[in-house]
């Protein structure tokens, strides 16, 4: 038991030292730093945290980003509103406004894409006629108010506008018109004002308007063709033009 109590006293940080300890001991004197680096299998996670936390001063000096020339900058933003649909030079200016691009820089790229043909107000004008006519039955004065919104030019709306004739905006009207009738309800008088509000709200002046829906409404039953016959679209469109 004396045994015991004596082993047991001394406990385990009494076991007899390792060969080659007291050497060991004397290098961790000798080397303060190699006594604080801690076990081996820490040494490379310090490394590595070390590399991480601050640059070595050894190693190549990082390279300032160069600030990106403006000219640049302003193609991209062109380009990329060109990528949705095409623009006129009074869109594409405003985006770069919005951009923060000078007016110089602006009017540089701006002129340069007019020279090589990427930006052609004649050519918008004409194709946004041809388009919002076709798909969306729009008439002239309302086409013609979309192309200002839009920047062209006066004379350049014109000169597209004046492809879209009255015959054609008439044939127009009334496809417009017999398309709606098809699902239309109500008194041939109510029937008849909604239609014409219809067409007014696409551009069309009073008197294209009254004799499409007129035309249409004495095809389409005896009850609305006998409507239609009291009505005088010359004074009805007088009227309606002396009210707009």
């Amino acid at each position: 038991m004396a045994g015991r109590r004596a082993r047991t006293g001394r406990g385990w940080d009494a076991a007899p030292p390792r060969a080659g300890a007291d050497d060991s001991s004397r290098a961790d004197a000798d080397d303060p730093v190699g006594a604080d680096a801690g076990p081996p299998w820490a040494e490379g996670t310090r490394s590595r945290r070390g590399r991480r936390g601050r640059p070595d001063a050894t190693g190549p000096t990082p390279v300032e980003s160069t600030p990106r020339d403006e000219g640049e900058m302003a193609r991209e933003i062109c380009l990329r509103q060109l990528a949705v649909r095409p623009r006129t030079r009074a869109e594409l200016a405003g985006a770069l406004a919005k951009k923060g691009i000078s007016d110089e820089v602006s009017a540089q790229v701006l002129d340069r894409y007019d020279e090589v043909g990427i930006i052609d107000d004649a050519a918008f004008a004409r194709a946004w006629v041809s388009s919002r006519h076709n798909g969306r039955g729009l008439a002239r004065r309302a086409l013609a108010n979309e192309l200002r919104q839009r920047g062209v030019d006066g004379e350049v709306a014109s000169e597209a506008l004046g492809e879209l004739d009255e015959e054609t905006e008439a044939e127009t009207a009334r496809a417009l018109v017999d398309r709606k009738l098809r699902t239309a309800r109500g008194e041939p008088d109510a029937v008849f004002r909604r239609l014409v509000g219809m067409l007014a709200r696409k551009g069309y002046p009073p008197g294209v308007a009254i004799r499409a829906v007129k035309d249409a409404l004495a095809a389409q039953s005896a009850e609305a063709a006998e409507f239609a016959d009291q009505i005088d679209a010359d004074a009805l469109a007088d009227v309606e033009g002396e009210r707009g």
